[in-house]
């Protein structure tokens, strides 16, 4: 029989990569990891782990393991918490995760609103990239994704939909041909990030390849297109604020706008707990997303 304790060590090694690091994140002592490793092993009777140079990394057995335990562990937090609200309609929990340039933009507004209303229900957000949100998505540690369109392989579904555009900004007063976008440098966001993904996109339908600077937020970008560095693409959402004050310019461009709706993406193999069927409603209910029929 394999224990809770045993899965969660497993989860943290294959996180972390290492023994040690695994035990810094769980608080306990090397030794108590192997010793949780050795267990599960000779539970399972098939090796969960091997070395790979200095570290170690999960064997075929072993990813099949992490893939059920973190969505075990995931359901059994949640029944807990469900439980706890049974006796109080008005508690329960929503979790969220959502791509940086959305936890920035749209969601300080719209959980002030649903926190205002939402009684005693807890709301956890986690940012991260479009892949890290997905795959907490997939594995039940998120209840809802705010990102854009979801990977088409029937794991997600769209519950509601926000319009957004997608524009080239630069600092105002300057005007731009293909030539000096070609010869531009262009601000990207981190390797990961869907607004990289649009602006590689872009380049191929312009025709150009010109000099880019990665840096790692919408924020930091925006000063430094104001402080004449480059120029870049940014949700119009990121920068309306901007583009009124005159401080940023929207660049024409022949591609552009583009469009790269907002998704509020739910699990299609489990029921959204009752917090989180909330949330939807809510940001329906403002008028901010729109309803998207099942299938």
């Amino acid at each position: 029989m394999i224990s809770l304790n045993q899965v969660r060590t497993l989860i943290e090694v294959a996180r972390s990569g290492s023994v040690g690091a695994a035990a810094e994140r769980l608080v306990v002592s090397q030794p108590a990891v192997s010793s949780a490793l050795a267990g599960l092993q000779k539970a399972i009777g098939a090796p969960m782990v091997e070395r790979e140079g200095r570290g170690i990394r999960l064997t075929p057995s072993g990813e099949r393991l992490v893939a059920y335990g973190r969505r075990i562990i995931a359901l059994l937090d949640e029944a807990v918490v469900e439980s706890r609200a049974a006796a109080s309609p008005d508690a329960g929990r929503v979790k969220l995760s959502a791509v940086t340039t959305a936890a920035e933009q749209l969601l300080p507004a719209l959980l002030s609103g649903f926190r205002a209303i939402a009684g005693a229900i807890d709301v956890e957000l986690h940012v991260a990239n479009k892949d890290r949100v997905w795959d907490r998505l997939n594995n039940w540690e998120a209840d809802l994704v705010l990102a854009g369109r979801p990977p088409q392989d029937g794991h997600f579904a769209t519950v509601a939909v926000r319009a957004n555009s997608v524009v080239v900004v630069g600092p105002p007063g300057r005007t731009y041909d293909l030539q000096d976008l070609a010869r531009e440098t262009w601000l990207l966001r981190e390797a990961g990030s869907g607004t990289r993904e649009t602006t590689r996109d872009l380049f191929s339908q312009l025709g150009i390849a010109p000099p880019a600077v990665t840096i790692g937020s919408n924020g930091a970008i925006r000063e430094c297109v104001r402080a004449g560095l480059g120029i870049s693409v940014l949700s119009r959402d990121a920068v309306a604020r901007e583009i009124a004050e005159g401080s940023l310019a929207e660049i024409p461009t022949a591609a552009t706008p583009l469009v790269r709706n907002w998704h509020l993406v739910a699990s299609t193999e489990r029921e959204l707990p009752p917090g989180a069927k909330r949330f939807v409603d809510y940001a329906i209910a403002t008028g901010t997303f729109e309803p998207v029929s099942p299938g």
